[in-house]
Formats: C-alpha cells, structure tokens, sequence
C-alpha cells in the first residue's frame, strides 16, 4: 500500500483520521501504532517479524544504555546493538551481492568453484527504519537524547508509518516531546492536508509522467541512442527522481502534520545548488546529516590532515552509495560523487567562487546528471555507453530514433511545471510582490487576500482532482526509494 493508491487515499487514511479525531488523547498513540503496523503488514506481512524485531532490540538497548550511560558497559551495548542492526541489513541487502558480485569472482580467479545466491526478498523500508534506530541508540548514548520508557511509544517512533518505508530518517530527539503533548489547529490540518496534496501532485501529475519516457529511453540499445535522445531521457530523470522522492517527503510531512507531529525538512531546491557540497545540504538532507552526524566527524571529519579528510569524504560516499542499493552502479555513483566533494575541497570550490553563477550552476546540474546516469542505468557498462552517447562518442547504426518521436504535448508541459516547480521562483515572486501590492492598496487588501487564498484553494483542489484521476486510472508506479 502506498500513498498514491486508491486503497490508502479512499479507505486507510480517511476511516484512521476518522478514528484519530473519535479516540480519547491517551488512546491515540495506540491508535497509529496498530494502524503503523497495519500498513507495514498490507504490502509486506512476512516482514512485519523484522520489524518488531527492529523495535525490540532498540528498544531495550536504548534502556540499557540509559541505565549504563558512557561507561564500558554502555558502549558494548551500544556496540552491540548497532552491529545487530547492521548485520540484519547486511544479511537481507548486501548478502547476494557480497557473494555473487564480490566472492565468486575472486573464486573464479583463484581457480576454485564458483557460487552464485539468489538475492533475498528485502523488506520496504528497512535502510531508512534500521539508520533511524542506529540514531536513536547513539543520541542516547551522547546523551543527547533520553531513551524511551513506554514499549509502545518507541514502538510508535520506529513504525510510524508516514515515514517507515522511504523516510524522511526522522531522529528521535526532534519528535521526542510530540509522543507525549501534540495538538492539531485548524489551521495546522490544512496545513498537512495541502502539503500531503502537493507531494502526491509531484508524483502523479510529473514523476510518473517523466517516468514512462525515461523507461522508454533507458530500455534502447546503444547504438540506437542518439545524443538528443540521451539528453532526453537523463533530463526527464531527473525531474523523476527529484519529484518522486520529494513528493514522498512532502507526503510524509503533510500525513504526520494531520496527526500533530513536526518532521524536519528533506529537501531545498537541490538543483539550484552551485557546487557539489551545496547540492548534498539540499538533496535527501535526514540522509546527508545522518552520515555528517553518525560517520563523518566521528572519523574526524575535516579536523585531521587533508590527505584524511579527503578519505573520509570517500568513505562516506562509498557507505551512502551502497546504502542505496547492493549494486557496482550505486557504489560508483557514490564515489563519483565523493570524489567531486574531495575536489572542491582541494581548491575547485574556490575556482568556481570566481566564476559566474550561471557556470557553477551548469557544472553542478552536470555533474549531478552524470550521476543520475550510474544511478538509474542497470549496470555499468550501459551506464557508460549511456554517458558515451550524451557527449556524441556512442556509434548509432543506420536505425535512428528522434528525440521529437518523445516530445508529446503533454510530456513538454509537465516538464516546463517541473523546470519551474524544482525552483523557488513562485514561492520568491508570492513573496516579492504580493506585500508590495498590498502595501500600495492598503483599502484592497483584503479582497487582494481573499482572490489570492480562492486561487491558492483552487489550484490545491485542481491537483488534487488531476491526482485522484491518475490514481483512479491505476497507473502504478512505486516510488524509487521504496527500494532502498
């Protein structure tokens, strides 16, 4: 079940609102609990065991590291618990891939017997819920967080299902008080509401419409892919993958404002960015923290030499890649970004300060679509001659696709909207200009008000609409990071 189905938009979440709203105070954290669980289950009922798995073992952790606090004993628990964690993603993400990918090869080199496994059915979500508990085991043991004392309230934080299968990676320490106090204004559920509407919006009206090209163009053979064609298909990647991941963010944050929470932000216009760094403080920011926070400064971050600080941006990237995904593309796609990070720390931040912004700009967009490439391409040898073909090195036979053959009226709309949604340019002219017009008809104001929230409610509506039909039409297609 997913928030774009018609089963979660016109029976989970109107009957659990319902319900919320009905229960006592004291009852409605059970209330989401079960209905966490219930969600979980829909999709993924052999896996609901890993998860109570999950929030039993953190849970009992964290009070035992509690009670230890920083003493020997508190760090072997911690320790401890933390390579649990690991070693159950490792054992349902990486196992096949570390076998086929990584042993038999050296097997096959050495002369012994190859052995091949098939990949184990992985459990949604289960990166963002195991990074999630990791954060809460280590916060309490820095003491910057207080473990939990109620099963079920931990329960609740681990499985909360807004969040529970591709993030936002929510910490502990920021939604700690709202388990136990949270109220829902008015104002504050509408809030969520148009939130929740914009980000299934960003999946129906433009991920899923971008995606059906990107399948299309990703699928041809090399020598049938042009450099107009391959501009295309990358191009509309990266609309893809930026307003579907974003649009489940934005889900995410709406759905848990409904019910009283607060989630941080996950996004910032990331492909406005003007460097590398930049692009990583506004893409998937719970992901790039949570690395920053829990790998990078404690491996000494850029406090040590220089040769160091550029092996520990290596080392995370390396980690941020394979965690994406049990595949040679996301570790090279993590690398090469790690890579550019060393880079600009080594003196290419400081060329492109002097250079103008629309170049910084078209270097980051660059570089960042060049990886989208290793991230969305089956595996590396197509990821190259995918990259061959954008800069005109590929051999087309005589068999000639046209880039026009994909540029239907509708495709050429939605990406005008996603050129201009994936910018803060409404939000900056709404500020600009709307105060400025108010200020200059101060006896208008308040119908100049009035117009601009009917226009504001009936665009929300019109999405919301056009939504509902696409998801009606069951045009299924699962957000990307369900994977991960």
């Amino acid at each position: 079940m997913v928030f774009s189905s018609p089963v979660f938009l016109f029976l989970f979440l109107p009957i659990l609102l319902g319900l919320y709203f009905f229960f006592p105070r004291a009852w409605r954290n059970s209330l989401l609990l079960f209905a966490s669980l219930l969600f979980y289950a829909w999709g993924e009922s052999k896996f609901v065991v890993v998860l109570l798995f999950s929030v039993l073992l953190n849970h009992f952790c964290g009070r035992l590291i509690q009670i230890s606090g920083k003493s020997p004993r508190g760090k072997q628990v911690l320790v401890l618990a933390v390579t649990v964690n690991v070693m159950v993603l490792i054992i349902f993400k990486y196992s096949a891939f570390l076998i086929n990918d990584v042993i038999a090869p050296i097997l096959q080199a050495t002369g012994r017997q190859s052995i091949t496994v098939q990949p184990l059915s992985l459990p949604i979500g289960i990166s963002f819920f195991t990074f999630q508990a990791i954060s809460y085991l280590v916060d309490i043991y820095r003491g910057t967080a207080q473990a939990q004392q109620y099963f079920g309230t931990s329960a609740l934080y681990i499985t909360f299902f807004p969040q529970l299968i591709a993030g936002p990676i929510v910490r502990y320490k920021d939604v700690a008080t709202q388990f136990v106090k949270r109220t829902v204004c008015l104002d504050d559920f509408a809030v969520g509401v148009k939130r929740f509407i914009i980000g299934l919006g960003k999946k129906m009206l433009i991920a899923n419409t971008v995606a059906i090209t990107v399948d299309q163009i990703f699928a041809l053979p090399a020598n049938q892919l042009t450099m107009p064609v391959a501009w295309l298909g990358i191009t509309c990647y990266t609309l893809q993958i930026y307003f579907d991941f974003s649009g489940y963010s934005d889900m995410a944050i709406g759905l848990a404002q409904m019910f009283g929470f607060r989630f941080l932000e996950n996004f910032n216009y990331p492909y406005i960015s003007q460097s590398v760094q930049e692009f990583w403080r506004r893409w998937h920011i719970s992901l790039s923290s949570w690395f920053r926070d829990y790998l990078y400064i404690p491996l000494g971050g850029n406090q040590v030499s220089t040769g160091r600080t550029y092996g520990n941006l290596l080392v995370i990237f390396f980690l941020c890649g394979l965690w994406h995904g049990a595949s040679w593309t996301f570790i090279v796609w993590g690398l090469f970004h790690g890579a550019f990070l060393a880079l600009e720390r080594a003196g290419l931040g400081a060329k492109l300060a002097g250079w103008s912004r629309f170049f910084r700009h078209t270097y980051t967009l660059l570089i960042v679509m060049m990886g989208w490439v290793l991230f969305r391409a089956e595996t590396l040898s197509s990821a190259g001659a995918y990259i061959a073909a954008m800069f005109g090195f590929s051999r087309i036979d005589d068999l000639q696709i046209s880039a026009n053959s994909y540029l239907s009226p509708g495709l050429v709309l939605v990406m005008i909207v996603g050129f201009i949604g994936s910018t803060p340019i409404l939000p900056y002219l709404l500020s600009s200009y709307r105060p400025q017009w108010i200020e200059r008809r101060r006896i208008e104001s308040n119908l100049v008000s009035s117009a601009s929230v009917a226009m504001e409610v009936i665009s929300i509506f019109l999405i919301l609409v056009l939504s509902l039909i696409q998801a009606a039409a069951d045009t299924y297609n699962p957000f990307i990071y369900f994977r991960f």
